[in-house]
C-alpha cells in the first residue's frame, strides 16, 4: 500500500514538473516569436532606411548632372549657331573643310550631353512640324563619328509628327553609334524604313560583332524601359546608349529590338513606330509659271530692247569675278574635300531645330 502511495506521489511530481516545463518553453517560444518579429521589424525599417538614402543620392547626382548637361547642351548650341554663321559667311573659303569637322564634333558632344540629360530626368525638345523620317535619320547619322558609313534607303513620302522627331533622332543616333563601334572600320551600315501593317519600322543592319543569348536578354530589357539601371551601376566608362533609348521609347510610345541578325552577320536593329507617330508627307503644291506661248525667245545675236525699241544694258561681269584657270582647279578640289559633309550638313537642320529646342538658356545650366 505504501508503494501505491509513493508512486502515485511520483508520478503527480512527474507531471506537475512536465506540466511546469511545457508552460516554460510556450513563454520561451512566445518571446522568441516577439523577438523574431522585432528583429524583422528592425531589418525592414533599415533596409527602408538604406532604400530612401540610396534613393536621394541617386536624385540628388541626376540633379547634378543634369544640370552639368544641360549647361553643356547650351554652350554646344551656342557654338552650332556660331559656327553656322561663319559658314554662311566665308562659304567658299577653303577652311570650310575644318569649320564642318568641328560642328561635327560639336553634334556629337550635344548628344552625349543629351543622352546624359535624359537619363537624368530631363525631357526632350518638341518641334511644332512634322519632319520626313529621311531627314531624321539624316540627323542622327550627322550625330556620329563614322557618319560615311551609314547608307540610307529613302522612302517615298514618310514623314515623323512633330511629338516624335526629337526621341526617334536620338534614338537612331544612339543604333548607329552602337553599330559603328562594333563594327570593322570599313564595314557598311545599312538603314532601311518598311511598312508593316500600321506601323513603320526603321531598320538598321551592320556587319558588326554579333550578340550573345545573355548579352540579347540584357539588351532587351534595357531597351523595354522597363530595366532602368542606377547612375552607380554604369561603371567608370558609363554607356547611356540602350538606357536612354528604352527611357524615351516608353515615354513616346515606341519599339526597339536589337535581338534578329543582319544580312551580313551582324546585328539586325529595328525601332518600330506605331501609326500615331508618324504620317504622309504633304506634297507641296508645283510652283506657278508663265504659260509657254506667253514666252518670247530673244533671237540669238540680237540684244534684247524695251518698249521703246532700245536696247537693254546687259549685266557687266567685273574682273574680279572670273576665275583664272589656276583658280579652279583649287575651287574645285575644295568642293570636292567638304562636299561628303556639305551633303549631309543639309539634312542636319532638323537637329539643329531640336538642339536649339532641347538646350536651356546659354547663361546658366537648368536644375528644374
Amino acid at each position: 500500500m505504501a508503494l501505491v502511495l509513493r508512486s502515485r506521489g511520483l508520478s503527480k511530481k512527474k507531471r506537475e514538473s512536465e506540466a511546469a516545463l511545457e508552460a516554460r518553453l510556450r513563454y520561451s517560444e512566445e518571446e522568441l516569436g516577439r523577438a523574431h518579429a522585432e528583429l524583422t521589424r528592425l531589418r525592414d525599417e533599415q533596409n527602408e532606411v538604406i532604400r530612401e538614402a540610396g534613393q536621394a543620392a541617386e536624385e540628388n547626382t541626376k540633379a547634378v548632372l543634369k544640370g552639368a548637361a544641360r549647361f553643356l547642351q547650351s554652350l554646344a548650341a551656342e557654338q552650332t549657331m556660331l559656327l553656322d554663321g561663319v559658314q554662311r559667311e566665308y562659304g567658299g573659303h577653303p577652311v570650310l573643310a575644318d569649320l564642318m569637322d568641328i560642328t561635327h564634333a560639336n553634334a556629337q558632344m550635344a548628344r552625349k550631353a543629351q543622352g546624359i540629360a535624359v537619363m537624368c530626368g530631363a525631357p526632350l525638345g518638341r518641334r511644332s512640324q512634322p519632319a520626313s523620317v529621311y531627314d531624321v535619320v539624316r540627323s542622327a547619322q550627322s550625330q556620329i563619328r563614322n557618319f560615311q558609313r551609314v547608307e540610307i534607303m529613302q522612302p517615298s513620302g514618310i514623314a515623323l509628327k512633330a511629338s516624335a522627331v526629337a526621341p526617334v533622332a536620338l534614338a537612331v543616333a544612339e543604333l548607329l553609334d552602337n553599330a559603328a563601334s562594333f563594327s570593322q572600320a570599313d564595314a557598311p551600315i545599312e538603314v532601311t524604313f518598311r511598312q508593316a501593317q500600321k506601323n513603320l519600322c526603321i531598320v538598321i543592319d551592320d556587319a558588326g560583332v554579333g550578340m550573345g543569348d545573355e548579352d540579347r536578354q540584357r539588351a532587351s530589357a534595357l531597351l523595354s524601359g522597363d530595366d532602368v539601371p542606377r547612375l552607380s551601376q554604369l561603371g567608370t566608362q558609363p554607356k547611356f546608349g540602350f538606357p536612354v533609348i528604352g527611357l524615351i521609347a516608353r515615354q513616346y510610345g515606341f519599339q526597339v529590338d536589337v535581338t534578329g541578325v543582319s544580312r551580313y552577320g551582324g546585328v539586325r536593329a529595328v525601332v518600330l513606330l506605331p501609326e500615331e507617330l508618324w504620317t504622309m508627307e504633304e506634297t507641296q503644291p508645283p510652283a506657278s509659271t508663265a504659260p509657254v506661248s506667253s514666252i518670247r525667245p530673244v533671237e540669238a545675236g540680237k540684244p534684247a530692247r524695251t518698249a521703246g525699241g532700245l536696247p537693254k544694258r546687259g549685266t557687266r561681269m567685273s574682273p574680279t569675278s572670273a576665275s583664272t584657270p589656276a583658280e579652279q582647279p583649287t575651287r574645285r578640289s575644295v568642293r570636292r574635300g567638304v562636299g561628303s559633309l556639305a551633303a549631309l550638313q543639309r539634312g542636319t537642320q532638323t537637329a539643329r531645330d531640336v538642339a536649339s529646342l532641347d538646350a536651356p538658356t546659354p547663361g546658366g545650366s537648368d536644375n528644374t
